[in-house]
């Protein structure tokens, strides 16, 4: 590292983590690796990386603000028993209830070629988590409500739409390149039908996604969603490739993982505030919120790679490291486990590297630095949500945050 953080910030590093870990901990079910408080060993050893991680980060950050200064109040702690019946899909019932439906008839609508429209709207069965259209829906309302507009606008709901969409295209891209034979708890289009018609399918997702885009007719809005596709593309470039030192490798990490999973909520998000009126700093919040909760979404995925089964994630588990892919458990294990640096390097690629690293993974404090930095995530994201008028959809996305970290799937 260029330069150590000060016994001081990392107080307050500290002060702030053991915040976020008392208010995400109150009321929620514990597994195997959340039970019981964070150790001091996973303090000390999420201090080394943590100037590295901010530095990264803020980087991300600074390519998105705005020319003008941003002040932030300081959140009043969360009543968490006051949010635990809330449940943002049942508030949102009525506006996710046709979302497959309607992506569905989008993409039947536009070729007149019965295969394609198999293969293109094979994920859209409502077997998927919906995450992000519930996001954006989410902060829609919210941001209408903050505004005094009238309802959900319809092109709200086609941003939602959008999101969900090039989120499949990429599962669809992600088949043929991975070669996965399993997705949400069925085959996977990879293990149906040709390479060449399924690339084919995933790249006419996107083009009906840019039709729906260009209807839309806003032209900040269509850059921002364009940003989308651009940052996947980058970050599916990013994880064929890794870095020498350990401290490149976790930058890299963070910057792949921002382009393939964060930027489409933080966007989307974006996009619904810049719908509603909503004027710089309050868009530059929701894409702050969307930001921290596309990282704290993927840092968990990574974790339930190492600990959850089939059966539950719907698809094959330690698949990463199968795929030649160190992901943060990895890269927190390397720290006390040293010789899995020489096998990241090769990409696990010589026989028992894969179960190799699994168990070291386990055996170190990887697992729980992981969820450690989701909860940090959680912690940003709850912050940024109080910043927006109280409404059942405000209330909905400081619940948000928690389902992230507590899901098992």
């Amino acid at each position: 590292m260029a330069s150590r953080i000060t016994s001081g910030a990392r107080l307050c590093v500290r002060a702030s983590i053991d915040k976020l870990v008392c208010n995400l901990s109150r009321n929620r079910h514990h597994n195997a690796v959340a039970a019981g408080v964070e150790t001091a060993a996973v303090r000390r050893g999420s201090d080394r990386l943590l100037q590295c991680y901010q530095k990264q980060l803020n980087r991300i950050r600074s390519d998105h603000q705005r020319n003008h200064c941003r002040r932030y109040t300081t959140l009043q702690d969360t009543d968490t028993d006051s949010l635990s019946s809330i449940d943002p899909y049942r508030l949102l019932d009525d506006d996710l209830r046709d979302v497959y439906t309607d992506i569905t008839r989008e993409l039947e609508l536009n070729t007149n070629q019965d295969e394609l429209r198999t293969i293109a709207t094979y994920y859209f069965d409502g077997q998927g988590k919906a995450l992000r259209p519930m996001v954006a829906i989410l902060m829609a309302h919210a941001i209408n409500y903050h505004m005094n507009n009238n309802g959900l606008d319809k092109k709200q709901r086609e941003v939602a739409m959008i999101a969900e969409m090039i989120h499949s295209a990429s599962l669809i891209h992600d088949d043929v390149i991975d070669q996965s034979d399993f997705r949400r708890g069925k085959p996977s289009v990879n293990a149906l039908w040709s390479h060449k018609k399924v690339a084919m399918a995933g790249d006419y997702i996107l083009a009906v996604t840019s039709m729906m885009i260009a209807r839309l007719n806003h032209n900040d809005v269509t850059i921002t969603l364009s940003q989308i596709i651009t940052d996947l593309v980058q970050g599916e470039f990013m994880q064929l490739g890794s870095k020498e030192t350990e401290n490149e490798r976790f930058a890299h990490y963070l910057t792949k993982t921002y382009r393939k999973t964060a930027s489409l909520i933080a966007n989307s998000v974006k996009a619904e505030a810049m719908l509603a009126g909503a004027d710089d700093q309050l868009v530059d919040v929701s894409f702050e919120y969307g930001r921290n909760i596309g990282l704290a979404f993927q840092l968990v995925d990574d974790l339930l790679d190492f600990v959850s089964s089939k059966d539950a994630m719907g698809k094959p588990t330690a698949a990463d490291l199968k795929l030649g892919l160190a992901t943060a458990p990895v890269l927190f294990a390397c720290e006390k486990y040293p010789e899995l640096n020489a096998m990241i390097m090769r990409r696990f690629q010589e026989p028992g590297d894969a179960e190799r690293a699994f168990e070291l993974v386990h055996k170190s404090q990887g697992l729980e630095q992981t969820r450690f930095l989701a909860k940090k995530h959680c912690l940003e994201a709850t912050r940024l949500a109080g910043k927006i008028a109280e409404s059942p959809y405000q209330k909905s996305l400081l619940v948000v945050p928690d389902l992230i970290v507590n899901r098992m799937k």
